[in-house]
Formats: structure tokens, C-alpha cells, sequence
């Protein structure tokens, strides 16, 4: 799995946005209940080795998505932007995902999914 906790978590326009100790983003199902806002989460959505013929794979692609829930639409793309300009050193960007509303909270919403080579 690529280092994505490590990368936000270094980076300071993250920090200044989702907090330090740690930064609020968690695997997808695993943010605490009444987490302060705004707080993102991920999932990998699927891996890929690089397979050849006659040897090992020695680089797997990760394409994982990064949900981000917010109090406000201003607040949930400043975090998104954050995480993107933290994570584009280091990855792909492969979709911005638009705003919404989450129905049960009300909290808004966007994502955006990336595309990581990782050494195995």
C-alpha cells in the first residue's frame, strides 16, 4: 500500500485543514464517531501489478479514492485541494469528483481518486 497517511501528514496545507495528531483521515469505514469537521477518508478501489513475462512484478498500481466530508462546499474543496497538491508530487490524480450532499448527516461532500506506482 502506498504511503498516503505519511504524505498528507507531512504536508502543511493538509495539516492546516485536517489537523495534526493525528490528521483526520481514516480508511474508508473507520473515521470516529462525532469526528471534528471536515475529515476525509479512502479506500483502495484496486491494485494492479506490473506483470512481465519471465520475471516478477516490481511495481504494483494502486488506484485508490479519498472521500472528503465537510460543514460547508467551500470547506470540503479547500480540502480537496489541499490533499491534491500533496499528493500530486507523488501520484496521479486521475478524477475530481463533484459536491454533494451526504443524506444522513448533511455534511457536504467531494472526492478524488489517484492512481499511485508503488515499488514491491
Amino acid at each position: 500500500m502506498p504511503p498516503l497517511f505519511a504524505v498528507c501528514a507531512a504536508d502543511a496545507g493538509v495539516t492546516a485543514l485536517l489537523g495534526s495528531g493525528p490528521v483526520r483521515l481514516f480508511p474508508f469505514g473507520d473515521a470516529p464517531e462525532n469526528v471534528a469537521k471536515p475529515y476525509a477518508v479512502y479506500q483502495v478501489l484496486h491494485g494492479v501489478p506490473e506483470n512481465y513475462l519471465g520475471e516478477p512484478p516490481d511495481i504494483d498500481e494502486w488506484n485508490i479514492q479519498i472521500d472528503v466530508y465537510a460543514l460547508s462546499v467551500a470547506s470540503a474543496q479547500a480540502v480537496q485541494a489541499a490533499l491534491r497538491r500533496a499528493l500530486e508530487a507523488h501520484c496521479h490524480v486521475t478524477r475530481l469528483g463533484g459536491t454533494g450532499t451526504e443524506p444522513n448527516t448533511q455534511l457536504k461532500t467531494t472526492s478524488l481518486d489517484i492512481s499511485w506506482h508503488q515499488p514491491t
